[in-house]
């Protein structure tokens, strides 16, 4: 199945980030040995202990909620965080990508789905931050690539194209008030195994897929 979605996300033009929680080292040397170099985990420690056991030229996403105490641990090695809801996460982030010489890529997470559960921004508090961030303070090791967001688990395909739609209209928003002379912004991240094609067809440019790839987890 995985050659299958890579020829379907190149042939689009997509990102493939391949997510990797709760899988071995084992299974993620399968994929890299088919040339897949992305791959996102979603709970730190387990995203440290494959970057020390696997080769470095992986570049992993962490995609999963971030505490603040711990952008640390991952900040000598991440390619993107695509999970940043706070104000006080980018501080952070920005403060250890300093420590480490490094510029971090980032995406804001905002909250599409119907479950209350899910973390993510809204549109009121993204201008808050970007204000914030982007007027009132240098963060020169930070920085802001695009946005991320999980649509509800449902079957009901229009309201999964309700909801990707509604990251595009806020992607869009944000490249045409804060980021419009910033080549860098350009990345949405949405649509996993069970919804890929939608949001693809939908605008996205990064699709996160696990179980389509690796099976069903047991």
């Amino acid at each position: 199945m995985y050659k299958e979605i890579l020829k379907y996300t190149k042939d689009h033009g997509v990102m493939l980030v391949a997510v990797s929680k709760t899988r071995s080292a084992d299974d993620i040397m399968k994929l890299y040995n088919e040339d897949q170099r992305i791959f996102g985990e979603n709970k730190v420690q387990e995203l440290t202990e494959k970057y020390n056991l696997l080769p470095k030229d992986i570049k992993w996403h962490l995609i999963g909620h971030l505490q603040s105490n711990k952008v640390k641990y991952i900040a000598p090695f991440i390619d993107m965080i695509e999970s940043v809801d706070s104000e006080d996460l980018i501080y952070m982030i920005d403060k250890e990508g300093r420590k480490n010489n490094r510029v971090i890529s980032v995406l804001l997470q905002f909250h599409i789905a119907a479950e209350e559960s899910k973390f993510g921004l809204n549109l009121p508090d993204a201008k808050n931050l970007l204000t914030n961030i982007l007027h009132k303070y240098n963060l020169s090791h930070v920085r802001i690539c695009g946005v991320m967001g999980m649509a509800t688990f449902t079957e009901d395909i229009q309201q999964l194209r309700d909801e990707f739609k509604s990251l595009k209209t806020i992607f869009n928003f944000l490249k045409e008030n804060y980021f419009v002379e910033d080549d860098h912004f350009k990345e949405i991240s949405m649509g996993m195994s069970g919804d890929y094609e939608i949001a693809i067809a939908e605008g996205s440019t990064m699709v996160r897929i696990g179980s389509a790839i690796f099976g069903v987890r047991s």
